[in-house]
């Protein structure tokens, strides 16, 4: 089933290729969204797909690349948005 997450995720993610790498992680587990950083040092994704890819993908960013110092993951079930790709937005 498909299903369609909100993830914030903090701690030390932004400029050590936190985007990029989730962004291929997202490839490999063919799901759909988008990433960004946000204003307050955190990154906010959209990331949508089949149930265990968006799981696999969650626990993903709990480690991130090898750079980042994650601090919490808050992840949210939402409603699905029909996304075509999983882009970086900045």
């Amino acid at each position: 089933m498909i299903r369609s997450y909100r993830i914030i995720v903090k701690g030390k993610v932004q400029g050590v290729g936190y985007r990029y790498n989730a962004q291929a992680q997202a490839h490999k587990l063919n799901l759909t969204g988008l990433i960004k950083n946000m204003p307050d040092g955190s990154v906010f994704i959209n990331a949508e797909g089949e149930e265990d890819n968006v799981n696999a993908f969650i626990e993903w960013c709990y480690t991130g690349p090898r750079w980042a110092e994650v601090s919490e993951v808050a992840a949210e079930e939402q409603e699905l948005t029909g996304y075509q790709t999983f882009e970086i937005r900045r």
